[in-house]
């Protein structure tokens, strides 16, 4: 048979809707995919397993995206490259697939892809119904950068038809993080955990391996920054507010939204809301002090509150509100919601909260070369995206603000996160602090 990998796995949506009871794949084409593999590496058993597990795990979004991606990526392998049972994993097997993973094959990388499957234009597939998997999707996604991807669509690689051979040409250059090897590691352990326990394997192969060895031949790079610098942002900030000037039915709400991402450290989804949370003007709450706080539904559905600054409060919040036709505060329990379309429905998506910033770091960018800003301080605006303006705000407050409270607001479990990350010499101090250093005369 074909080893080439397929999505086994549903979307979120239609997976935690499936009739778990029967005890086959939901979609034909997964179905077929899996009976086409010797009865001796048990497929539909392992599919099974791994379905149940993902099932345990379904009540966040999140978590379940992730488990699936670890998950799927696992029995594919067991399935294709080993050619062994879940259940007969040893721990050289374990070793074998970290090792797979630090250096997958070009056939298992592809680009990141919206759908895992499409709908056929044909009235009936070779699959049996309209579903068929993506034929663009791979287990491993290559995530490519801005600047990178646009060095290679204008490279030698690049034609003017699509975009695949620039991917096909970086495709060695995928390298997975640290982290990312954590991960996988961490989560394929707990995925034998459950098979213990619930009686599907003896042993789990991933903890006899010894954690310190994931990174064996990984060098230790220095992780980008992610954080603009203080021109960057305040070149940003100017931006979004010159497009609000400009464009105010347009870009009032994305004035908005830059400011409340930066101010309180947010994340996209702290904005947008999650399946069991729509954020509404009502989560901004004023207690008997008259501090205002930002009530949150966070990451592995945890409620958490931020505090808000005074300056957001006064001068973004209520010009935002006033905009809109509403009063300058939130009212108690206020249930309008925080974003709106231009056609005044309710709540934006990830993808359109991405695009609007997006359009401001381009315009920033070319305001800075415009203004004949040198390429060294507009380089890093380039990759910039969402998450970074979570990144500076908490790097500017740092220096200003205790880690305890610092850690409380960015929602971190644990404070040696933000330590780690945000107390340290910041790029531009350790620079200056080096260079009147001369090479003699230390006195």
């Amino acid at each position: 048979m074909s080893t080439q990998p397929m999505p086994l796995f549903e979307s979120y949506e239609i997976f935690i809707d499936l009739d778990f009871s029967l005890r086959t794949p939901g979609m034909a084409c997964v179905r077929e995919y899996i009976e086409k593999f010797s009865a001796s590496v048990d497929a539909i058993k392992g599919y099974l397993t791994a379905r149940d597990f993902l099932r345990a795990f379904s009540d966040n979004s999140l978590t379940f995206t992730s488990y699936r991606t670890h998950v799927e990526r696992l029995l594919l392998w067991a399935l294709i490259i080993k050619q062994k049972p879940f259940d007969q994993l040893k721990r050289q097997d374990a070793e074998d697939y970290l090792e797979f993973c630090r250096n997958p094959p070009a056939d298992w990388i592809g680009p990141v892809v919206r759908g895992r499957f499409v709908t056929s234009d044909q009235t009936e597939s070779a699959w049996g119904d309209r579903v068929m998997p993506n034929k663009k999707w791979r287990p491993f996604s290559l995530k490519q950068s801005k600047d990178s991807l646009n060095e290679l669509k204008s490279g030698p690689d690049a034609t003017s038809k699509d975009a695949e051979p620039c991917v096909a040409a970086s495709v060695s250059r995928y390298k997975p993080s640290p982290s990312t090897l954590n991960q996988i590691y961490t989560i394929c352990s707990r995925f034998f955990e459950y098979m213990i326990e619930d009686g599907t394997a003896a042993a789990n192969p991933f903890r006899m391996i010894k954690k310190r060895t994931l990174n064996r031949g990984t060098p230790q790079e220095e992780g980008s920054n992610r954080a603009l610098t203080p021109l960057q942002w305040d070149y940003v900030l100017e931006t979004a507010e010159r497009m609000a000037q400009d464009e105010p039915e347009r870009h009032e709400r994305t004035l908005f939204i830059v400011a409340t991402l930066f101010a309180m450290y947010l994340r996209v989804s702290d904005i947008v809301g999650r399946p069991n949370w729509h954020p509404v003007m009502g989560d901004f709450r004023q207690d008997p002090e008259g501090n205002w706080w930002y009530h949150v539904i966070g990451k592995g559905n945890k409620a958490g509150k931020v505090a808000v600054r005074d300056e957001y409060v006064s001068k973004y919040l209520k010009r935002y509100r006033r905009f809109v036709g509403l009063s300058p505060l939130p009212e108690w329990n206020e249930q309008t919601p925080l974003l709106i379309t231009l056609r005044g429905r309710s709540g934006l998506s990830g993808r359109q909260v991405r695009a609007l910033l997006q359009s401001v770091f381009d315009n920033a960018v070319a305001r800075m070369r415009d203004e004949e800003r040198e390429e060294h301080e507009m380089n890093s605006l380039r990759a910039a995206s969402a998450h970074w303006l979570r990144h500076t705000s908490a790097t500017f407050d740092a220096p200003l603000r205790s880690p305890k409270d610092l850690q409380m607001d960015l929602r971190h479990s644990s404070l040696s996160t933000t330590q780690n990350v945000y107390y340290h010499s910041h790029d531009q101090e350790r620079s200056l602090s080096v260079r009147g250093v001369g090479m003699r005369d230390r006195g």
